[in-house]
């Protein structure tokens, strides 16, 4: 039986030594319930039949993942995926906001949200923070490691995560590396400051973007992706975070497991009743 999910968040691609070139994908139910879609080698995809966009339904066949305990956590079946239709930003985001703010939940207590990844009753979220205190950009490493670019060619080789065999002995050009770690500071409901990473595919893009604006120049990059993600998003969008763990920190129960993995912003002068879980 196939299962309809609205697409939401597109990570950026990372390197697995098992699985190549990846995007963690995730999504809504029409009831609002989260689900998480790996793996999914998502620049290998049919462009026209395979490759979904953000907020565009999405059908397919999947499966629990047992090697992930997190519950949210399903494999897909890529040959059974069919594509649906974009729910666009008209009328102020109206159906965007009643799927994700109407019929999910939203939390505002990022200590509640820690409990219940802890006990396993959740590893996905809608996070509203209380105040964006900034975006903090952090350098490091700008290209991928040997282990891994070696790993992914292997798999290449190998034909693993191709459908097509002509693909085979074709030149894969793995999605260049993100040299920063941008990080949301914020503070929730409780009065702590928090920084969570964000690693959704859209901050990556604009990083590339602004780098070639801006003719190589990384500080400036930089400080345009910060005018994008506080002076547009902070002040004229009513910001809500998506938010989910990594499968090695929420085993190991670390602080905080979560990250960001995507952004949700609906301009601030809509009128949405909104169901927040305290």
């Amino acid at each position: 039986m196939k299962e309809r999910i609205l697409i939401t968040v597109k990570t950026y691609p990372t390197l697995s030594q098992k699985y190549g070139e990846l995007v963690c994908t995730a999504g809504i139910r029409e009831d609002g319930s989260w689900v998480r879609l790996y793996p999914v080698a998502f620049r290998k995809l049919d462009k026209e039949h395979e490759q979904y966009h953000k907020y565009q339904w999405l059908s397919a066949r999947i499966k629990r993942r047992s090697s992930d305990p997190r519950p949210e956590s399903f494999a897909p079946d890529i040959d059974s995926i069919e594509l649906g239709n974009v729910i666009t930003t008209s009328n102020q985001w109206a159906e965007r906001c009643r799927l994700v703010l109407g019929n999910g939940c939203v939390y505002d207590d990022m200590t509640k949200l820690i409990e219940l990844a802890y006990s396993n009753q959740l590893s996905m979220a809608t996070y509203k923070p209380v105040e964006i205190l900034g975006l903090i950009a952090e350098k490091t490493d700008s290209e991928w490691s040997a282990e891994k670019l070696v790993a992914t060619h292997n798999l290449h080789m190998q034909g693993d995560l191709f459908a097509d065999d002509d693909c085979l002995g074709k030149i894969f050009n793995v999605v260049n590396k993100v040299p920063y770690k941008f990080k949301y500071h914020f503070l929730d409901k409780n009065g702590k400051e928090r920084k969570l990473m964000i690693e959704d595919w859209e901050i990556g893009a604009l990083y590339w973007k602004c780098l070639r604006d801006a003719n190589g120049n990384e500080d400036i990059a930089v400080q345009k992706v910060k005018d994008k993600y506080l002076t547009e998003f902070v002040t004229k969008t009513d910001l809500h975070l998506f938010v989910g763990t990594t499968m090695q920190y929420h085993i190991r129960k670390m602080s905080n497991p979560f990250v960001i993995i995507g952004t949700f912003t609906p301009p601030k002068n809509r009128h949405q009743e909104l169901n927040l879980w305290n």
